[in-house]
């Protein structure tokens, strides 16, 4: 959560995997001031999430467009999870879906582990790794 804890993080993120690069269209996306989305993007561009990536429109002066890293590809099952959760335990938030582009099934947000077995809450274990 310290790394991307507030609720406008988390909307600038999730707009980010529905496409959105430019600046104005996550402050009207998201619903919040320009400096807010300002700060929000260098918060998720420092911690690696995305990047800023020069464009110019024609006849225009040079501006940034933020996209996606390897690293916020990477945090997307946290936001679907999220997304998930809100979905089936929140009244009224249930009426969008996110679908497999594919065939047009519906997607969930699963723990597995790395032999491919799905992992319940009671089947959970942790241990500690010595680091190298």
């Amino acid at each position: 959560m310290a790394v991307v804890g507030t609720k406008s993080a988390m909307l600038i993120m999730r707009e980010a995997y529905y496409g959105t690069t430019r600046f104005d269209d996550f402050a009207r996306r998201v619903g919040i001031t320009k400096a807010a989305t300002s700060a929000r993007l260098t918060e998720l561009v420092d911690l690696g999430l995305l990047r800023r990536q020069p464009y110019q429109e024609p006849g225009q002066r040079s501006r940034d467009e933020y996209v996606l890293t390897e690293a916020g590809v990477d945090f997307m099952p946290v936001v679907w999870s999220m997304f998930q959760w809100g979905r089936q335990h929140l009244p009224g938030r249930n009426r969008l879906r996110l679908t497999h582009l594919g065939c047009g099934a519906e997607t969930e947000v699963e723990m597995r582990c790395t032999e491919g077995h799905l992992v319940t809450p009671d089947e959970l274990g942790m241990r500690l790794v010595k680091s190298p």
